[in-house]
């Protein structure tokens, strides 16, 4: 009889466990979860197209979440300052794109492993770097530059004794190339001056005090030209020297564009250049295609990818990249999120997803005027 009631617990208890086993499920069912993420249109991090969310983040995330078992709910913010607002008053669980870690933002949120290695650069309208031949424009400008205007003004004082002396001197000889009174006998001597110091004298003098000073105004004229046109050219360096940005350095006194309240604008405030900010980094686009920006400073991934698609044959990158930052998921404090999120991000570099999605964006080259990247 024991015997009989041992069997038929035991035959209870297998019979329980089996029943039992579907129990088991709800733990990872439970782990299914909707995380509001906070973003922005910023390509070729996040693109809104048609309704539908996409760029190098948003499948970044999307793999993350989908090994989470996570649903994602996408808050549309508008800028960089929201999307961290966003976080900090619970509008949104988490925020992504292309946000950069910093240690003023590390005190006021947690932050995942880094997304991507990313930084500064500059960007520029795209133009011809051929240093030898300068346009017309910029010789035009240079020619009546107030420099070039003294140099000029002081041939033209230097002019007037020889042209005094050839009038005293000729304007008696029957075949003289000067009137005989002052006016306009004067003005005709002070054109013949003013022509030998560019070695093409209007007239020829007819005595042998004339002719004389003729043969030592040539002289002068031949250093005048010399002197002048070194002059010229220097200038014409200096000054294409110092119009070609090729980095940092390069921005003082230049105008500058770039986005606000981003960290491009604290390195400019930190360095002491003057800039314009502007709402988006589109503004940026516009303002330098329109030339009223020199240069835009501003992520180096986000300035790539526009000289790449949008930008090509009328923008290009210049210099090498500065101010090195990483881009991260930003969290609340103290987040339960950020541990889980941050083991799915070390898988995906770990099985080759992260190469994956990182070459469909950023696969191409870009070449620069000071990098090859």
């Amino acid at each position: 009889m024991s015997r009989r009631c041992y069997a038929l617990v035991l035959v209870a208890i297998v019979v329980a466990l089996c029943g039992g086993a579907p129990a088991l499920a709800p733990p990872a069912a439970a782990q299914e979860r909707t995380v509001s993420l906070a973003v922005y249109q910023m390509s070729p991090f996040v693109i809104e197209n048609q309704g539908q969310w996409t760029g190098f983040t948003i499948e970044l995330w999307e793999q993350i979440a989908q090994r989470l078992g996570w649903k994602t709910s996408y808050v549309n913010v508008g800028d960089v300052k929201n999307q961290l607002q966003a976080v900090a008053d619970g509008t949104a669980d988490i925020a992504a794109g292309g946000l950069s870690i910093t240690a003023e933002r590390e005190q006021r949120f947690d932050f995942s492993q880094p997304i991507l290695d990313a930084g500064l650069q500059i960007m520029v309208p795209r133009g011809d770097h051929s240093d030898s031949t300068p346009g017309l424009r910029s010789f035009l400008d240079l020619l009546w530059s107030k420099s070039m205007l003294v140099w000029l003004g002081a041939a033209a004082v230097v002019a007037l004794i020889p042209a005094h002396i050839m009038w005293l001197t000729e304007r008696r000889h029957p075949e003289s190339m000067v009137a005989r009174s002052y006016f306009p006998g004067i003005f005709q001597a002070f054109a013949w001056g003013f022509g030998a110091l560019a070695a093409v004298p209007p007239g020829e003098p007819q005595n042998w005090v004339g002719r004389s000073l003729a043969i030592l105004w040539g002289f002068a004229g031949i250093i005048f030209v010399a002197l002048y046109t070194a002059n010229l050219t220097a200038n014409l360096t200096v000054e294409q020297i110092e119009s070609r940005i090729a980095g940092p350095d390069d921005l003082y006194g230049k105008s500058v564009a770039t986005v606000s309240n981003t960290t491009s604008t604290d390195y400019l405030q930190d360095m002491g250049i003057g800039f314009t900010a502007l709402p988006t980094i589109d503004d940026c686009y516009q303002a330098i295609e329109q030339g009223t920006a020199e240069a835009v400073v501003f992520d180096a991934p986000v300035l790539r990818y526009y000289v790449t698609h949008r930008g090509v044959g009328k923008t290009e990158m210049t210099g090498a990249r500065f101010h090195d930052e990483d881009y991260g998921v930003a969290f609340r404090l103290g987040s339960d999120l950020r541990k889980p999120v941050d083991g799915a991000l070390l898988a995906i570099r770990e099985d080759g997803t992260y190469q994956t999605i990182y070459r469909k964006w950023f696969g191409s080259e870009v070449h620069t005027s000071g990098e090859r990247n």
